[in-house]
C-alpha cells in the first residue's frame, strides 16, 4: 500500500498541512478549528513532497495564481465528487449559495446534502469551498473558520494587503 506522505506548508492563515500519496494531494488542513489536521502516526513527514501544491499555494496567497492546476486524489461519495468537481467551476472572488450550487449539479432539492458535502471537503482552498455561502449572503460555516473564509474572498477579489492586515490582527 502506498505511504502517506505530508509537509507543513506556511501561510498567512497559519500552517497547512499538505498531505497525499505520490505527487497527488489528498488533503489541506487548516492550524486549527473544525478543519484542522494532525499527521497521523503513519504518515511520513516529507517536507520535499507536494512541490507543485506548495509552489501555486504561495502564488495564490500572494495574489498572483487564481486556478489551481494540481493531480488531485479527494476520496468521497460519487455525490461528494460531483460537488466538489462543481466547486472548482466558481470563479474566484465570486460566491453562490448552497442552492445554487445543488442547482448547477442538477439536484435542486439538495441543499442541505451539498451542504454537508461542502463541509467534507478534504481540499479546501484548491477545491474552494469557501466560495459557498448562505441564501442571505451570509458568511456561513468554513473548516477553517470564518475570519480564514473571510481573507480567501477578500484575497480573491483583490484586496490582498487588507486581507493581510486583518488575519495579522487576530
Amino acid at each position: 500500500m502506498p505511504e502517506t506522505r505530508y509537509t507543513i506548508l506556511p501561510s498567512p492563515i497559519g500552517p497547512l498541512v499538505l498531505a497525499g500519496i505520490d505527487a497527488r494531494l489528498a488533503c489541506i488542513g487548516f492550524p486549527a478549528g473544525k478543519g484542522a489536521v494532525t499527521p497521523k502516526s503513519d504518515w511520513q513527514r516529507d517536507d520535499t513532497a507536494f512541490g507543485q501544491a506548495r509552489a501555486q499555494l504561495d502564488a495564490y496567497f500572494a495574489g498572483r495564481l487564481t486556478r489551481f492546476d494540481l493531480e488531485l486524489a479527494p476520496r468521497g461519495t460519487p455525490f461528494q465528487l460531483a460537488v466538489w468537481q462543481a466547486l472548482t467551476e466558481i470563479p474566484p472572488g465570486e460566491t453562490i449559495s448552497y442552492g445554487e450550487l445543488a442547482r448547477r449539479i442538477g439536484r435542486p432539492s439538495a441543499s442541505r446534502a451539498v451542504g454537508a458535502a461542502n463541509g467534507a471537503n478534504p481540499l479546501p482552498i484548491v477545491v474552494p469551498c469557501h466560495r459557498v455561502i448562505g441564501a442571505g449572503g451570509a458568511l456561513t460555516g468554513f473548516a477553517g473558520g470564518i475570519e480564514t473564509k473571510r481573507f480567501l474572498l477578500a484575497l480573491e477579489r483583490g484586496q490582498g494587503a487588507a486581507a493581510q492586515a486583518q488575519m495579522s490582527l487576530l
